[in-house]
């Protein structure tokens, strides 16, 4: 998954993206609102993690302005007010979920778990495809009745063709949707991964198909 992260604090910033980044989602910082319009202009995202106090104004405005313009990005805010009055305004304005600073990195890990299983639609964390049943959080899939380890961006990259079965997803999209903009990205990054993810599916049903010239699907064999 890739995230947007609007924080001035660059300690606190770097953290939080190393943090996510360990369970392999692509985090793109913004230390202002000008910042992170340029961004969300170049990129789309998956989750946008948003201060409140920012250098060049009021998360809130920003977050008002981002339902205004009908974009369906999920919205975590994270800021030190705690008054009930600044948690309702802030979900009131459309803000998906809300965290007080300081907060423990596990629970804002398990706030962005959830807030994107909601807007997926999925209740549970087990994901089925085929014969394979999927874990995320424990990082595994069971392809007949052997647990399988996966890495980080194997764990998102499978998720990424469970949203889109029998889509063609390009390259050029898996890429975007893995890799932040300050990450060095080779030419063969996603044929490295998706050999990776192959050889875990082996014994399944399930296929990732290269669709020449165009890229990858996930299917039923």
């Amino acid at each position: 998954m890739r995230f947007l992260l609007i924080e001035d604090n660059a300690d606190l910033a770097g953290s939080v993206a190393a943090r996510l980044s360990l369970d392999g989602h692509a985090v793109d910082l913004a230390g202002c609102l000008a910042e992170a319009e340029d961004c969300l202009r170049v990129a789309s995202y998956d989750l946008i993690l948003l201060d409140i106090m920012l250098p060049d104004g009021d998360g809130r405005d920003f977050l008002a302005r981002h339902r205004l313009a009908e974009r369906q990005t999920p919205v975590i805010v994270m800021t030190a007010r705690s008054a009930v009055s600044d948690r309702v305004d802030a979900l009131d304005t459309g803000a998906d979920d809300y965290i007080t600073k300081p907060f423990d990195f596990a629970e804002l890990e398990a706030r962005c778990r959830a807030v994107l299983r909601r807007r997926g639609g999925a209740a549970q964390t087990q994901r089925s495809f085929a014969d394979v049943v999927f874990d995320p959080l424990a990082a595994t899939m069971l392809v007949a009745g052997e647990a399988r380890d996966l890495r980080s961006r194997e764990v998102r990259l499978f998720e990424l063709f469970l949203s889109a079965q029998g889509r063609i997803l390009s390259k050029e999209h898996l890429v975007d949707r893995l890799f932040s903009f300050s990450e060095p990205v080779s030419d063969n990054a996603i044929e490295v991964y998706v050999g990776r993810l192959r050889k875990k599916l082996l014994g399944s049903r399930a296929r990732i198909e290269t669709v020449r010239g165009l890229g990858y699907r996930l299917t039923e064999g």
